[in-house]
């Protein structure tokens, strides 16, 4: 019997279809906020941006279950997500809704955690990711939504509640970074690298 296309080996299976979907919602969402968003709208960014979040998950499940992880999806996986949450962050600066510093000091960390695990897969080390950079992402997931609703709705005031859960993630964020930075020069010290 013949596999369905949304369970085939290769690229376009179910799981790389909604990777490729979610890297596609990336424009829309700054499109949203580019247009200096009312009620309607920033609702309407907070909504795909959720969904996004949630094929996130969906995909990675699809994916283990029908084994059909690749190396396209183990890059384009992560990539979506960072494209996402980067275009979030950024076209909320010039609308006020977040802080410019913040957004540096995050995607500063995600740019110094990503060159930190290109060396060290280079020199043969895994480091495994820690509970603090799980804790991370939810905090900063969920922080975003709130701040793209930004209005205040049923006696929410949506952006000082995503204003506080922002603060929490960048705490997450900077702890996490100094737990792979520690992790890696453990690993290092254990195998004798020159320089650990």
């Amino acid at each position: 019997m013949t596999t369905p296309w949304y369970r085939r080996k290769g690229f376009w299976n179910l799981p790389n279809v909604i990777t490729v979907f979610r890297v596609c919602m990336v424009p829309v969402v700054g499109w949203l906020l580019w247009t200096r968003p009312t009620y309607p709208w920033a609702v309407t960014s907070c909504v795909l941006f959720v969904i996004a979040m949630l094929s996130d998950v969906l995909d990675g499940w699809l994916a283990r279950r029908w084994d059909l992880q690749s190396v396209a999806g183990a890059f384009l996986d992560p990539l979506a997500d960072k494209l996402m949450v980067l275009c979030a962050l950024v076209m909320m600066i010039p609308l006020g809704w977040v802080p410019a510093w913040v957004v540096v000091v995050m995607e500063s960390r995600e740019l110094a955690i990503s060159g930190l695990r290109m060396v060290a897969m280079s020199e043969g080390m895994v480091i495994a990711a820690g509970s603090l950079g799980k804790f991370k992402t939810a905090y900063q997931s969920t922080a975003i939504g709130f701040l793209l609703w930004h209005y205040e709705s049923i006696g929410i005031d949506a952006h000082s509640v995503g204003t506080m859960l922002l603060y929490v993630s960048l705490a997450f964020s900077l702890a996490s970074a100094a737990e792979y930075f520690w992790g890696f020069y453990q690993y290092g010290k254990r195998a004798g690298r020159p320089g650990a």
